[in-house]
């Protein structure tokens, strides 16, 4: 039951986007337990994005949500590979991401 929000300061294409949630799907394995059968994720791309005090250079905000807890070293591991999958698919090196983790995560009716 991850979330993956994706916030980035550049346009991209079509197979960009594709690329990226593709690539998201893998790596949120890194998480025990986690995969892409229950990962929803949202890409917007052209947000008004600024890094120390400019958005002249390529940005990105990622937020993870995730239902229970992880190993800190998960999310190391993760955080490393979304550096690498921005930087080849859509260049670029500067970004956050955070981690918020839940006991509480509704799907359709109910909740897990």
């Amino acid at each position: 039951m991850p979330f993956i929000d994706c916030k980035l300061n550049v346009d991209i294409t079509k197979e960009q986007e594709t690329e990226l949630k593709d690539e998201f799907g893998k790596a949120i394995e890194l998480i025990p337990g986690k995969s892409e059968h229950w990962l929803m994720v949202n890409i917007q791309p052209k947000c008004a994005l600024y890094f120390r005090g400019s958005n002249e250079k390529p940005t990105a905000m990622i937020g993870i949500t995730v239902y229970g807890r992880a190993n800190p070293n998960a999310y190391d591991a993760l955080t490393a590979r979304f550096h690498t999958i921005l930087s080849n698919v859509v260049n670029i090196e500067d970004m956050y991401v955070s981690y918020s983790e839940t006991s509480n995560f509704g799907y359709n009716q109910s909740n897990f």
